[in-house]
């Protein structure tokens, strides 16, 4: 019952952000999306502090504010991806310094975000930046490049953590070490594999009493389809993808260049987000700690989720309406 009513708390802090946020003029100005990224990258640092940020399994990425647990790579992600959009939109500036430009802007908060280390939010960032770069029609040697590049750092990346390759051959074999790394893998697909059609139904799960780690966090989708079957499942992927179709198409419709590449940022990003979830709770991915939007736990993740939606709703009506004068 507390995480229902703190997340009862969360849900409307957000929704009165985002009906707030949708009517303000302010989220059109480059200079907003500039301040904002200065206060993130500013926010990163300071999670690193000891004293300032609070460490919770083994990442130091909370800032604690009394009420709630802030992660300042949640605004990151969001302020990293206006200020991109801003800036690719801009016809005026060469290609060279676009390319120079978005990844430095890039480069910096990914990196603090890795010291903390916060590998899930990270890629799903990287991820959305390279649909938001699509969108803008940087050429294809960029991504060449720029892919080349990234599977290196990957590399690297899991070379220098051996965690991370664990988690890599826990993903390829969670048998293989079935009360270490492959844990939470087989305890997921546990609580999905005998639910069936239909689930065991609301309130019924088995495995969210201290089997499956972070049942309502990171793993809430592997309780929900216990709970709620095949069809629960289907239902909430179903709803996921109506949403994000639905934004896109608003993108589409959208006047100007700036406010169609920041829905499609947006979007993206919470689209990443979601599937890669999905993929963890199923086993089609490696094992990552990504919330699942609007419904895992979470003040931090919650209240941005909802920023974006009326970030969303703001530039669909502005565009919409400047269009027609």
């Amino acid at each position: 019952m507390p995480f229902a009513f703190k997340q009862a708390s969360y849900l409307i802090v957000g929704i009165a952000l985002a009906f707030f946020i949708r009517n303000k003029g302010l989220i059109r100005l480059p200079i907003f999306w500039q301040g904002l990224y200065l206060l993130s990258v500013v926010l990163l640092i300071g999670v690193l502090i000891p004293g300032i940020g609070v460490v919770r399994n083994g990442s130091q990425s909370w800032i604690p504010l009394g009420f709630m647990n802030f992660q300042p790579a949640e605004l990151a992600k969001i302020a990293v991806l206006g200020v991109l959009a801003n800036s690719l939109a801009d016809d005026k500036k060469s290609k060279r310094k676009v390319y120079v430009r978005s990844a430095i802007l890039l480069l910096i908060p990914i990196s603090l975000i890795m010291l903390q280390p916060d590998f899930g939010s990270a890629f799903v960032l990287v991820v959305a930046v390279f649909f938001l770069l699509f969108a803008a029609g940087l050429p294809l040697k960029f991504f060449a490049a720029i892919g080349s590049t990234g599977v290196i750092a990957f590399v690297i990346l899991i070379v220098s953590a051996p965690y991370r390759l664990v988690r890599i051959q826990a993903f390829l074999d969670p048998w293989k070490d079935p009360l270490g790394s492959g844990f939470q893998a087989i305890q997921s697909l546990l609580a999905i594999g005998p639910a069936g059609l239909f689930g065991f139904g609301y309130g019924n799960s088995r495995q969210k009493f201290l089997y499956l780690p972070e049942p309502q966090n990171d793993f809430i989708f592997s309780i929900l389809l216990e709970e709620t079957g095949f069809i629960g499942g289907l239902i909430v992927i179903c709803a996921f993808l109506t949403f994000f179709t639905t934004s896109f198409m608003m993108a589409a419709r959208t006047k100007t260049r700036e406010a169609q590449l920041m829905i499609i940022g947006f979007t993206s990003l919470l689209a990443v987000q979601t599937f890669l979830n999905m993929g963890v709770v199923t086993g089609l991915l490696p094992v990552t700690g990504v919330t699942l939007p609007f419904i895992s736990y979470g003040g931090s993740s919650l209240v941005m989720t909802w920023i974006i939606i009326g970030i969303i709703f703001n530039l669909s009506n502005v565009s919409l309406n400047e269009g027609r004068r």
